[in-house]
């Protein structure tokens, strides 16, 4: 069913038929929300609502992601963040069955490339870094990189959140939110040299790091981290997370095949390898 979440009719016909929801729907950024914060509240924050609704009319199971950052004073955390409280109250008060599962900082294949190498609106850490280190540019870092921001694979964030839409779908409503995030914390800068290492080791020209100001939203030397143990509530050991260096290892070989399909270098630069 091809629906927006804002329209609450289009929330209930679509809960009419199905048997679960995993709510994923939402404005993304920080720096990007700051200065027009409404789209982020109308389908963050009412969308949000609207999901509620409707697995409130039809009783069914639900999962709401909600984000690591969520103490963040910028529209996309505080938005998020409300509709984390709201999951609170609906099970409190309406007998809903929703679980609410937090990530930090989610990465792997496909995920969309800013400009100028994709058509991304959001600039995420990940796909950043791996095309300026394949296109030979300087990797850029707002703050130096000093942030520490748990890395978790793609596959380890669907493992959670279908198991606690299986948890909700048997009664059972966890009193804390679920965390999902490796067992060992890691700084931005730290994940940017483990990418341009890689890189390196796949045949492409080793590229400088350059440091940025903060971006507006975001907090110098902020650290966000997951609770992992939380992850054994919904069946999981944050032992068998996929570790950094093997998760980043899939999704830079994912990039360097892909280039020219999901991203792409921008015309009149070339992908820059060292002579093998």
């Amino acid at each position: 069913m091809l629906g927006d979440i804002r329209d609450a009719t289009a929330m209930v016909e679509l809960a009419a038929h199905c048997d679960g929801i995993i709510h994923l729907a939402a404005v993304l950024g920080t720096q990007e929300t700051i200065r027009n914060p409404r789209p982020a509240a109308e389908t963050n924050l009412i969308g949000g609502l609207n999901f509620l609704e409707a697995v409130a009319q039809y009783d069914l199971p639900g999962v709401n992601i909600a984000v690591g950052n969520h103490w963040m004073n910028n529209s996309y955390s505080i938005s998020k963040s409300a509709v984390e409280r709201f999951v609170h109250m609906f099970n409190a008060d309406r007998g809903t069955r929703v679980n609410n599962v937090r990530v930090v900082n989610a990465y792997g294949p496909r995920q969309l490339a800013a400009a100028p190498f994709g058509s991304g609106k959001v600039r995420k850490i990940t796909p950043a870094v791996i095309c300026r280190a394949l296109a030979g540019w300087p990797v850029e870092l707002y703050g130096g990189g000093r942030q520490i921001s748990d890395m978790v694979w793609v596959g380890d964030v669907a493992r959670a959140l279908v198991s606690a839409l299986e948890v909700a779908a048997r009664g059972e409503v966890l009193d804390r939110v679920v965390e999902v995030g490796p067992l060992e914390s890691t700084s931005i800068r730290s994940v940017a040299e483990l990418i341009i290492e890689l890189c390196v080791a796949r045949g492409y020209s080793p590229v400088p790091v350059e440091d940025l100001p903060m971006r507006p939203g975001e907090q110098a030397g902020a650290v966000v981290t997951a609770d992992p143990e939380t992850l054994h509530a919904v069946g999981i050991d944050p032992v068998s997370l996929v570790s950094l260096r093997e998760g980043m290892a899939r999704t830079v070989d994912w990039f360097i095949e892909h280039e020219g399909i999901h991203w792409s270098v921008p015309e009149g630069e070339q992908l820059v390898r060292t002579a093998n």
